[in-house]
């Protein structure tokens, strides 16, 4: 405590310092445990960032690294980082990254001593476990009896009342009629949870708020579970209202250890599953935080745990907390834990699989400061969080140092495929305290550009700077809760940003034009230049851009100094400014009735992009009447899928009537279920997808018979 108090006032060296001396006990403590097992290359069964972030450790630690790919995957950045790359099939994971044979196989081949399963696909899956020690293959993780045991949450919630775990009030039983879930529902009490026995990830799980939903939201988590963990056995709980989801990192060895390394906050969620999060937990007592660590232990020596893993609670407004479930593998949340206890848990996971003992004891592991994980989906906030696929057609990002982490396992020009989850990037940083830390998730956020797709960046920017959000009063409602200020009405885009996006247009026009000029062979002529520049002739120009579907009509003057008066209605703007080339991006600077201001700029697909320091733009070039009548201009006659994805159920046929709202078919696309529903009343007129097949986003699901045919 006085080398923390010491080091305060020296900033960010200090904070280093700190950050730096668990590692530096840790690295001599290892100097003189070495030992166990040698595992000198490991296959990571797995994609994405967190097969790149395995592979930066066992870079470190001098570990050759294996990947498999599916064929979706064969560009893809964790295949370019890996030592050797294998294919393992096409890209439904079914085939490819579930296919245990298929990765067991390229483990033999490729010589690799153990197999790090990261999480999702194979990380929690008993029997992958047990192949792996049947033939010899070291299983980064828990025994598999802990995964079992821990996986079918019955028989969790079992063993953590026995082991003194606080539980939640539910039915963990193997009656699962709907009838017998249904009495259960109604004695515990609504609303009620619905989970997936083996659940995870907020998969399987749906609440059910009254008796009259209960059956069509169990046969929807049902389903999901099917698809998920070809399980759909369920459990029953009590839905704690507007909880606290707080989790504890745990870590156990073969030695009989265990140790918790401090919580997080998890609570900010959608659809059940985490947006941001953070460690430790805020306003959580030092008293309540050792409840919670000796809880969590108790609840890894209970399974004789080995490896990282995660006891998940749920916490009320008095601070009492319920065991949930536990987690057995590494968390996408778990950089926020290594940010504030000075770790590498990718490490502690490959020394402790090798027989070493656990690096750290309880009272060496120490808390420093704050961080905070934002998780950067290909998704659209304002579409209730619909994900999307597409390509990566700009990125950049903050720069990263040991204070932000960038988690990610694409790059720039790369596509989000619709065959997986679709999370760009974690974005980590870390602080001394909340508030620092918070200013800074905003600031990086602010420096996270992406072009191409939608994304949730400025829903974090809402979020994170929510008046409650900075307080710390956090729940597993808050969106909900707060909907109106996070999702507030699309205001016009100022008009001084609009003239920002004209000038943006026509520098880049110059640019261009300027650059053929210095490329041309031919005497260039100034007739054909379009920067506007005139001899004695103030040029105007007219510009129509777009500001979501209203038409902006910006009339350019240009002047002879090289700056240009903009009208837009009745107001006018004497603008100036330049392009600047930093790196491989273009930055407008830009002076607006004498304000000034710098800018990122992208153009692409007919789009102007505008990055600021407080924001973002974008702004439409319109399509040209003769290319987007080509689309269909009218209004669709039946429902359409939401992006592409493949058909599930279909509960309609031709000849069926149906009204507005009614289902028509379940769509499974980037890990989530859809259910298409009916846009209006009316006759199904033809189906065009069956079960199993694969549609297109906008692709015509259903086709309604106009009103004319319905009438005869």
């Amino acid at each position: 405590m006085a080398l923390a108090a010491a080091e305060r006032g020296r900033g960010s060296l200090g904070a280093l310092r700190r950050l730096q001396w668990n590692q530096v006990r840790i690295f001599v403590k290892w100097a003189s445990t070495i030992g166990g097992h040698s595992i000198g290359k490991i296959l990571i069964a797995n994609r994405g960032e967190i097969a790149c972030r395995v592979m930066r450790t066992a870079k470190k630690m001098g570990v050759k690294s294996v990947a498999v790919y599916s064929e979706a995957d064969r560009n893809s950045l964790h295949v370019a980082m890996a030592d050797e790359a294998y294919c393992i099939g096409p890209p439904p994971s079914q085939q490819s990254y579930l296919a245990m044979e298929k990765i067991l196989q390229v483990a033999k081949v490729s010589a690799a001593q153990a197999v790090h399963p990261g999480y999702g696909f194979l990380s929690e899956n008993t029997e992958f476990a047990d192949l792996c020690k049947q033939q010899g293959i070291i299983f980064i993780g828990p025994p598999s009896s802990a995964i079992r045991d821990m996986g079918i949450k019955s028989t969790s919630k079992a063993i953590m009342s026995a082991a003194g775990v606080p539980v939640v009030e539910g039915y963990h039983g193997e009656d699962q009629s709907d009838e017998c879930l249904k009495e259960h529902a109604k004695r515990i009490g609504y609303p009620v949870m619905i989970k997936a026995v083996r659940g995870g990830g907020g998969k399987g799980m749906r609440i059910a708020y009254s008796e009259k939903e209960f059956l069509d939201q169990l046969e929807s988590a049902r389903r999901e579970a099917k698809k998920s963990f070809n399980d759909d056995a369920m459990l029953i709980e009590k839905f704690v209202d507007n909880p606290r989801h707080v989790e504890v990192q745990v870590f156990g060895d073969q030695h009989g250890n265990a140790v918790y390394l401090f919580e997080r906050d998890c609570s900010v969620q959608r659809r059940h599953q985490k947006i941001i999060e953070e460690a430790p937990g805020p306003g959580i007592s030092p008293e309540v935080r050792r409840r919670l660590g000796e809880a969590a232990v108790r609840a890894a020596k209970a399974v004789n745990y080995v490896g990282a893993g995660t006891v998940e609670f749920i916490m009320d407004s008095q601070h009492n907390f319920y065991f949930m479930e536990m987690n057995t593998r590494l968390q996408v949340e778990h950089p926020v834990t290594e940010m504030i206890t000075g770790t590498d848990l990718v490490e502690w996971q490959l020394r402790v699989a090798a027989g070493e003992k656990i690096p750290l004891m309880q009272e060496e592991i120490l808390l420093q400061g704050h961080a905070f994980e934002a998780r950067i989906y290909a998704e659209d906030p304002n579409n209730n969080f619909m994900p999307g696929a597409g390509p990566l057609l700009h990125l950049s990002t903050p720069p990263a140092d040991r204070f932000t982490r960038i988690e990610t396992g694409v790059r720039q020009g790369d596509e989000v495929s619709v065959h997986y989850d679709p999370m760009i990037a974690k974005l980590v940083v870390w602080a001394e305290d909340r508030q620092a830390a918070l200013r800074k998730l905003r600031y990086s956020l602010h420096q996270y550009n992406i072009v191409g797709l939608s994304t949730n960046i400025d829903f974090l920017l809402s979020l994170s700077g929510h008046p409650q959000f900075e307080a710390g009063k956090v729940h597993t409602n808050f969106i909900p809760q707060h909907h109106d200020e996070l999702f507030p009405a699309k205001k016009a885009t100022p008009h001084e940003v609009m003239c920002q996006a004209a000038l943006g247009l026509i520098l880049k026009e110059k640019m261009l034009t300027d650059a053929f000029r210095d490329q041309s062979d031919d005497k260039f002529s100034p007739f054909a230049s379009s920067s506007g520049r005139r001899i004695n002739i103030c040029y105007t120009r007219e510009l129509s851009l777009l500001d979501g579907e209203n038409i902006v009509d910006v009339a350019v003057s240009y002047n002879q100094d090289g700056s240009y008066k903009m009208q837009i209605q009745d107001k006018e703007f004497l603008i100036s400014g330049e392009i600047l080339k930093e790196g491989d991006s273009l930055y407008l600077r830009s002076s607006v009735n004498g304000t000034v201001s710098k800018s990122k700029l992208v153009i692409l697909d007919n789009t102007i992009y505008l990055f600021f320091p407080e924001g973002s733009a974008q702004i439409g070039l319109p399509v040209p009447k003769y290319l987007s009548a080509v689309s269909s201009g009218a209004e669709q006659s039946g429902a359409v899928a939401p992006m592409t994805g493949t058909v599930e159920k279909v509960f309609v046929k031709a000849g069926d009537k149906v009204q507005i709202g009614d289902p028509l078919m379940v769509m499974i696309a980037m890990k989530m279920e859809h259910t298409i529903r009916a846009p209006k009343a009316g006759v199904i007129k033809k189906v065009n997808f069956q079960e199993g097949a694969q549609a297109n986003r906008h692709a015509p699901l259903v086709e309604f018979m106009d009103e004319e045919a319905e009438s005869k």
